[in-house]
């Protein structure tokens, strides 16, 4: 691996225009867990299976056992960021880095100190109400009495700002995404295995220079990188990064 980090290095140093895309293993170094792997939410066993418990028929039908598994399997209220998310915010902080694109609702990025973020699918912080729209942060939203979070002005139920399954990405938040990919003279992409579309295919917006791809594991677009990384995406961007730019 030692000779993809020199050469990620060399990447690094000479763009001016990066981007990152990146997904759920971006947190699990958080304490936060990723979906697909051996530990993941879809290898946990419930009444119903995760993936057809956050989606939006399931919500409709069944808010009680969707906000038992929400508050317990996708809130972790003391997570904090990792070397990931701070050296991405050190390159954004020199000017480097334009942009983050992340599949992940965690706000980590944020919580590190990037200011570009473009949150694909929401973000656990955001919460309104579905009759008034009063907006709730997550310390709020967790205090409402009740298995469902009701609104303490109206009554309505207090829903998560997260994409579930069925539901539409943000327009606003697509057009930024791909704005930014697609003048990005590098794309980082790391902690995904680029299969939750259409998220990963706005990739395919990008036409810098180089596409670098760190993941644990294989993915189907190894192949369009000009360099791959199959290593903890925290251990590649401390020594890419924070080691180099202290």
């Amino acid at each position: 691996m030692e000779d993809k980090v020199v050469q990620l290095k060399q990447i690094i140093e000479e763009s001016d225009n990066i981007v990152f895309f990146g997904g759920a293993g971006v947190s699990t170094e958080s304490g936060i867990p990723d979906f697909r792997s051996v530990d993941g939410l879809y290898n946990q066993k419930y009444k119903f299976p995760p993936e057809e418990i956050i989606s939006h028929s399931f919500y409709m039908k069944n808010k009680e056992e969707f906000y038992r598994f929400y508050k317990d399997r996708m809130l972790y209220e003391g997570a904090q960021p990792n070397v990931t998310h701070k050296a991405l915010a050190k390159l954004e902080q020199m000017g480097k880095l334009k942009a983050i694109v992340t599949q992940n609702i965690d706000g980590l990025h944020q919580m590190a100190g990037s200011k570009t973020v473009y949150e694909l699918h929401g973000s656990v912080h955001r919460n309104y109400c579905t009759k008034c729209h009063k907006f709730f942060d997550l310390d709020s939203m967790l205090a409402l009495d009740g298995n469902i979070p009701h609104c303490d002005k109206c009554g309505g139920v207090v829903k998560p700002d997260v994409v579930l399954y069925e539901e539409g990405l943000d327009n606003a938040t697509i057009e930024g995404a791909i704005r930014a990919i697609s003048s990005a003279d590098l794309l980082i992409i790391g902690g995904t295995s680029l299969v939750v579309y259409p998220a990963a295919s706005f990739i395919n917006y990008y036409r810098g220079k180089d596409m670098v791809l760190i993941n644990k594991s294989s993915t189907g677009y190894d192949n369009d990188a000009s360099l791959v990384i199959n290593d903890a995406i925290g251990e590649v961007l401390k020594e890419a990064v924070l080691d180099v730019y202290k």
